[in-house]
């Protein structure tokens, strides 16, 4: 079907570490694919020991501040970050939510306490089941905390383990924890993430899939986001009309965004 409100609610900047272009790049073209909203989100990965949190924050924030009011006729740019492992560093987490007047947070974990993300792992080194199910503990711990608006790529790590290293997960045994993640993110009124990314990648799939959205539908979920996970302008926007169906697929019928940290339902049509 057809969808009028486009919003991409996952984007990086140059400002991320592993980002490529300007917030001013990301959001033209915004403009030239249509977006009626976007957030800039990027990366605060904020158990890094060699990040200045602060400074990085401050940096993002008068950047995206910036292309916020240059935009405004053309685009809502949503004031964003995507706060990578905040449960291990609660403290600071806090902090930086104190010190900028977000409109947006993600929520994600990439990496386990004191390990290196997941992309750099050696898979063969490790039971792929007890790392998923240490992540997952955690993801639940972060699920409980009000550190975030949307839970980001809630299935992270299958873009490598599935995607790249193409091992096959049976992903029933983690259903009892991942419905009580979603139980978790409607009693605290926070959104669960459709990634668009892996539509992109081997495994052709969004992070998480159809089957577990439709779950957290079920579970009582209302709140859902939709975001790219683009690091390049030029991907800004892709597979967002795919995650956007899925949704209505799931049971949708809003995309939310989220002014000031306060969740908005926008209709897709």
């Amino acid at each position: 079907m057809e969808f009028r409100n486009i919003v991409d609610l996952h984007t990086h900047s140059v400002i991320s570490f592993d980002g490529n272009d300007s917030c001013e790049s990301l959001c033209s073209t915004a403009v030239q694919k249509g977006a009626k909203v976007l957030a800039i989100t990027d990366h605060c990965d904020i158990d890094g020991a060699d990040l200045d949190v602060m400074k990085l924050c401050t940096q993002q924030y008068e950047a995206t501040k910036a292309v916020k009011e240059k935009y405004k006729n053309e685009l809502e740019v949503l004031q964003g970050l995507e706060i990578g492992q905040g449960i291990y560093r609660v403290e600071l987490t806090n902090q930086v939510l104190q010190t900028f007047d977000y409109d947006f947070i993600l929520g994600s974990l990439h990496n386990l306490d004191k390990m290196e993300d997941f992309c750099f792992l050696n898979y063969y080194d490790y039971d792929v089941y007890e790392l998923l199910q240490k992540y997952f503990e955690d993801i639940f711990k972060l699920s409980n905390m009000d550190i975030f608006d949307s839970l980001a790529h809630l299935t992270y790590p299958l873009r490598y383990i599935v995607a790249r290293e193409k091992m096959n997960v049976d992903m029933s045994k983690f259903q009892n924890i991942i419905d009580a993640i979603f139980e978790n993110l409607v009693k605290n009124k926070k959104a669960l993430e459709i990634n668009t990314s892996g539509l992109f990648m081997d495994m052709k799939d969004t992070l998480p899939n159809i089957s577990l959205i439709k779950r957290y539908k079920e579970i009582g979920g209302e709140y859902i986001t939709i975001g790219s996970d683009s690091h390049f302008a030029a991907r800004v926007c892709q597979g967002i009309e795919q995650g956007m169906q899925i949704a209505y697929d799931a049971g949708f019928r809003n995309v939310t965004v989220f002014r000031k940290r306060n969740p908005i339902l926008v209709p897709f049509v």
